[in-house]
């Protein structure tokens, strides 16, 4: 029996996505004085790889190249390589998401970015696939390229590392110049250009993917209250056609990161704390805006998947959850048009868009385009007839679902995601009202500030071990969550919370 290889320096990490890659050949490194100091002193370039643990690229460009012994081979003879989670370290996520934006364009993960020994980045990009496509070169060719670079034109390399450094550095004091409270001039620009960007047919703003933009649309939200013309229509056509499309998950709740097209069908699958928190809180207050119960009813489902699901057992929430399982993105969520038959019937199917071709690479997406009146004429039956069989039926397909291999779960615990999830829970639970929010919104926060205080705000926990220290978002969310709860409950002991924590910021 072969012996299985040694573990690299990631294996005594407490980030779910570093462990995952504990055990590729590659000699990584976290962030930090060991592996900047060895940069140094070999005079060698950095090899930084950005990503998280729900990011299905990240997995595909691992199990390409990571796990590849031959590019591995190269990637430690020529560089120093360091893996880092962007949801524990959002400072170096910001920093180098600004510098590939600044020489490609665009952004996104897995980040892949060549830095000099001091820190400077000099070439950047996202995903490299294993072989060569059309416009992307394989990961070994850039590899050997920049290689060949360092080696030939070390000079030229720094110089552009240290020119994007200013680049960045200028546009953050351009920014910090423009700080103070906006003028209602400039509100109208920002509603303005959302309303050029706005699809009328479908919601949501500009061509695919389609994120769900949770603060834009409650920026609309606000800009209806102020009596703009025409946003709470964007507000409303944008929340119905997402809880609509498969974006939303039909069975169990909750919102998955983004749409690959511009209908919302097809998602990339993986769930996002952040994400679901704040559009609990954006439902919410719709409902308060319209009365639609329609938007009730997203919230409560998105609400009751983050404790079904994203809840640890102590009260804090989890992260996220994998797009992919058994190594298929969707594979949880996606079905045959003949197992919907089996366990629903085909009116239900029908209901749900599904095909018998299947709505996406021959299986079916649930999402529910049509009223539910026109999906019965469709399918040959009564509108009641169909309505009284949808509650047991999505009961049954949500307990077949549940015999399904799930989605890995990213169960680090980070202060400022908790922070929008408690702000959210007890905003939903006072104002629908469900107290079983309220309760849960308390038990986190109680989590987070007895847990990941020592005595300073700490930026994670997982498994009994906290990462490092909290940041800016940290606290603010936190903050910002215990006035929620103070608004809530009238305790004062979540008043006294947030000034410490505001006094501490």
């Amino acid at each position: 029996m072969q012996n299985r290889p040694a573990p690299n320096r990631l294996i005594d990490e407490t980030s779910p996505y570093l462990l995952q890659h504990a055990w590729n050949p590659v000699d990584w490194y976290p962030w930090g004085p060991e592996a900047l100091e060895r940069a140094r002193s070999q005079d060698r370039p950095i090899l930084l790889s950005i990503g998280y643990a729900a990011c299905h690229w990240c997995h595909v460009m691992a199990h390409e190249s990571f796990e590849d012994a031959e590019t591995a081979a190269l990637m430690n003879e020529r560089f120093v390589c360091i893996k880092v989670d962007r949801e524990e370290r959002p400072d170096l996520d910001g920093i180098y998401m600004d510098a590939v934006q600044a020489m490609t364009g665009q952004g996104g993960w897995p980040m892949t970015v060549f830095l000099t020994p001091e820190g400077g980045p000099f070439y950047a990009g996202t995903y490299y696939p294993k072989v060569d496509r059309p416009g992307m070169p394989s990961f070994k060719k850039v590899l050997l390229a920049v290689d060949d670079a360092w080696q030939r034109r070390r000079d030229d390399a720094r110089h552009q590392g240290a020119q994007v450094v200013e680049l960045i550095a200028a546009q953050a004091g351009s920014l910090a110049e423009g700080a103070g409270q906006p003028e209602e001039a400039t509100l109208r620009q920002a509603f303005d250009g959302l309303q050029r960007a706005f699809d009328p047919t479908w919601g949501g703003f500009g061509p695919a993917p389609k994120f769900p933009q949770p603060m834009t649309l409650e920026f609309l939200l606000r800009c209806h209250l102020r009596g703009f013309e025409g946003a709470l229509d964007m507000v409303e056509l944008t929340l119905n056609r997402m809880a609509s499309g498969g974006i939303f998950d039909q069975l169990g709740g909750g919102f998955h990161r983004y749409s690959t097209d511009r209908r919302w069908l097809v998602p990339h699958f993986e769930k996002m704390l952040y994400d679901n928190a704040q559009l609990v809180r954006l439902y919410a207050r719709a409902w308060q805006v319209t009365g639609a119960d329609r938007h009730r009813q997203v919230a409560v489902a998105t609400a009751d998947y983050l404790l079904r699901e994203l809840r640890h057992p102590q009260g804090g929430f989890f992260s996220s959850q994998d797009a992919d399982s058994e190594g298929e993105e969707g594979k949880f969520f996606v079905w045959s048009y003949q197992e919907l038959v089996e366990v629903a019937g085909e009116p239900v199917a029908r209901f749900l868009g599904a095909l018998p071709e299947g709505n996406w690479e021959g299986g079916n997406v649930l999402w529910t385009p049509l009223p539910a009146k026109a999906a019965a004429e469709a399918a040959g039956v009564g509108v009641e007839e169909l309505e009284r069989a949808l509650p047991g039926a999505r009961a049954a397909l949500f307990e077949r679902r549940e015999g399904r291999v799930r989605p890995a779960t990213d169960d680090k615990v980070l202060a400022a995601w908790n922070g929008l999830a408690i702000g959210a829970l007890a905003e939903a639970g006072r104002v629908l009202p469900e107290p079983r929010y309220v309760a849960a919104a308390v038990a986190a926060a109680e989590f987070v500030l007895s847990t990941m205080r020592t005595p300073r705000l700490r930026r994670a926990w997982r498994d009994g071990r906290l990462g490092g220290p909290g940041y800016l978002d940290d606290y603010a969310c936190m903050a910002e969550a215990c006035l929620t709860l103070y608004e809530t409950t009238f305790e004062p002991r979540w008043l006294r919370e947030a000034l410490a924590l505001a006094d501490e910021l």
